[in-house]
């Protein structure tokens, strides 16, 4: 197996240097966003969302410069005892999660409540990079090739699937196969795969949801149907998006926020308070923002010399821009509200930390992406 070499040897200072300011400059951005909205989300007060939302952003950004400065052959050895943790605490919400509106998706450890899939969501990355960096390229298409990988992801978006939780559970799916595809997989196996995909659909949509599932899903089609319903979210988050205009209403001038219309305002549609009191150009402003972290990453991954560093980077940008695409879809009504939270700036702990954990290891790989390539090829490689 080869192993991580740096040419020389570096201090912590010398790595802080070495960062990548813009995306932390653009991460702090979006986290200040995410308080003022959730402040106007609270009709003007720190208390709920936005102090808690400013302690855990502190919490993660430190996070997230420790998790840099480790060098990769950490988190390499550190990938399957992560993923087994990850797996074992899904496991754990199966036999003791708490229940909330229906869903047993949080697990209760002494004072700490968290939501294992958001942790299993880059212990995915990790393990599949790990994964493909150990086996050698003409093995991908191989049936252990094929078979571990398939394994690695549906065991916990299973898992994930079961609480119900759809939206975390595709975000799950997507990204391990996003990951994979990087990784030199056959196009007459994307062929094949996508043919049975199709046709395994609408058995899935059939027998593999809930019934309240299944209702978000086809009710995104014509929401006016059951206005008052099943309807009723994404009815109010295009009313309060159109309401804003160009330039909207005015912080918390927002009528269908602070009258309280707007259902799960501090989390799932977040983005349609952004929209109603700052309007067009707040939106588009923040979705620059995005767009421009997802640019540096991309660049970051092409800059590294390993396989690992690039499935890792290049894996957790992919579930970056999903949670941002399905957010942004379900609030404005292109596709179904399945649960996704805007990254960094909808409410939520263990997303937030997550998503900075993921960042952390980011930079990671922008800090030491000249060290000794890894065995693999791939699309990247």
């Amino acid at each position: 197996m080869a192993v991580f070499r740096e040419t020389v040897p570096r201090t912590f200072q010398e790595k802080l240097f070495e960062l990548n300011w813009a995306i932390v400059l653009l991460l702090l951005l979006l986290g200040c966003a995410g308080i003022g909205m959730l402040y106007s989300a609270a009709e003007g007060a720190w208390d709920p969302w936005a102090i808690r939302h400013l302690i855990r952003f502190s919490l993660g950004l430190g996070i997230m410069l420790i998790t840099a400065l480790f060098p990769p052959r950490f988190w390499m050895g550190m990938s399957y005892p992560i993923y087994l943790g990850a797996l074992a605490l899904l496991v754990g919400v199966e036999l003791f999660g708490d229940t909330v509106n229906g869903a047993q998706r949080w697990l209760a450890i002494g004072p700490i409540r968290m939501q294992p899939s958001e942790i299993m969501k880059i212990a995915v990355v990790l393990a599949l990079a790990r994964f493909y960096h150990d086996l050698p390229a003409d093995k991908i298409n191989s049936p252990f090739g094929l078979l571990a990988p398939a394994f690695l992801i549906a065991a916990p978006a299973a898992l994930i699937l079961h609480q119900p939780d759809l939206g975390t559970a595709v975000l799950v799916g997507v990204t391990g196969g996003a990951i994979v595809f990087l990784a030199g997989l056959s196009w007459r196996i994307i062929l094949g795969g996508a043919i049975a995909a199709a046709f395994a659909i609408p058995a899935f949509l059939q027998f593999g949801l809930e019934d309240y599932q299944r209702r978000r899903i086809f009710t995104f089609l014509n929401p006016e149907e059951d206005p008052l319903g099943a309807g009723y979210h994404i009815l109010q988050s295009k009313i309060a998006l159109g309401s804003g205009g160009l330039t909207g209403r005015g912080f918390i001038q927002g009528t269908q926020t602070q009258l309280n219309f707007l259902p799960e305002k501090q989390t799932d549609f977040i983005f349609t308070i952004l929209g109603e009191e700052f309007g067009l150009v707040g939106g588009l402003t923040v979705l620059a923002l995005y767009a421009l972290i997802l640019a540096n990453t991309v660049a970051i991954a092409a800059s590294c010399k390993s396989v690992f560093l690039r499935l890792v980077v290049m894996g957790i940008a992919t579930t970056f821009a999903l949670y941002v695409f399905i957010n942004i879809g379900m609030v404005t009504g292109m596709l179904p509200v399945v649960g996704v939270p805007l990254p960094l700036v909808s409410y939520g702990g263990t997303v937030m930390l997550a998503v900075l954990f993921g960042f952390g290891l980011i930079l990671g790989a922008h800090i030491h992406r000249n060290a000794e390539p890894a065995r693999g090829a791939g699309l990247l490689g």
